[in-house]
């Protein structure tokens, strides 16, 4: 038989979870086969990274077994869209942070996505998002829904890697986590480790046809605690000020300059650590991955260097 090679593309590729994801695919995507007289390795899928700048993120990725094309989600223009999901047949979609606008971004893309052939989507959703409606989240997945494509919905609790990245400068020039959440506790997940699902997923979509996974780690913390952690391991007093939502906002928007929508999306996130929704516990991520997830003390140690 003709081996079909499935065309797989993936959003957001220099992000924390999309270039995890792309690592993963591409790590997970040798196919072992037996020659007549040799063993060889063939590709399961075809691999094609969407970034706002293609050339960028080839240089960024570095990744020479991938295609690379252009997509701007601000750009609601079919042709645009067209040319991003030619060929494509299964698509890993992840909003931009700065898009909330579903409607007038979102759904002419998803529509571009249906009618270019996308069979399947696999959408970086949110934990707890089904009692979240006001949330983008929810709308993309009602749209996914009531399209014909088949999908599967990863719902992650709050990323290790937001301590890295968003709230990195904090933590190493000033020695504290400026994060408006009280005694809230948080379940974090490594970006990491969702790569690997989301891959494990794009590589066979059949067995994960409409299905929701609630992805988490295996414990909640409390940012006082993460605070502890972190002193223990850079060898330095880390402190957690639990500010005032005002404070937080008048240091974000107003004196770091933080877009506005950002800033809102965070105070947002951290009202509801406070009132105990990202704190959790679901199975489905250590059944994908096929062991644990990655402790938050690992990460720490692992990433020490951010700090």
């Amino acid at each position: 038989m003709p081996h079909h090679i499935t065309t797989i593309c993936i959003t957001g590729a220099t992000g924390n979870v999309g270039l995890e994801t792309l690592r993963a695919v591409l790590t997970m995507n040798l196919d072992a086969i037996v020659d007549t007289s040799d063993r060889k390795q063939r590709a399961k899928a075809r691999i094609i990274a969407l970034s706002q700048s293609p050339r960028d993120a080839a240089h960024t990725i570095g990744m020479q077994e991938v295609e690379y094309r252009a997509l701007d989600m601000t750009n609601i223009d079919a042709a645009h869209h067209a040319a991003a999901f030619q060929g494509v047949e299964v698509l890993f979609l992840m909003r931009p942070p700065q898009i909330s606008d579903v409607q007038t971004f979102l759904v002419p893309l998803i529509t571009s996505a249906e009618q270019a052939g996308v069979r399947h989507v696999v959408f970086l959703s949110l934990y707890g998002v089904e009692s979240q409606q006001r949330t983008p989240h929810y709308a993309i997945e009602q749209l996914l829904r009531k399209s014909r494509m088949k999908w599967t919905f990863l719902r992650p609790s709050f990323f290790m890697q937001n301590l890295t990245t968003t709230h990195r400068k904090e933590i190493a020039e000033h020695n504290e986590i400026f994060i408006p959440a009280g005694e809230g506790k948080t379940n974090f997940i490594d970006a990491r480790d969702v790569g690997i699902a989301a891959a494990t997923i794009l590589l066979d979509p059949e067995k994960h046809i409409n299905t929701a996974y609630n992805l988490t780690g295996t414990r909640s913390y409390a940012y006082s605690e993460v605070a502890d952690i972190l002193s223990k391991e850079l060898g330095r007093t880390i402190q957690y000020t639990n500010p005032t939502k005002f404070s937080f906002f008048w240091r974000k928007a107003v004196q770091e300059r933080v877009p506005l929508m950002f800033v809102l999306v965070m105070l947002y996130l951290y009202h509801l650590t406070v009132a105990g929704k990202a704190d959790g516990y679901a199975p489905d991520l250590e059944r994908l991955l096929g062991r644990p997830p990655t402790s938050f003390e690992d990460f720490v140690q692992r990433n020490k260097n951010f700090w």
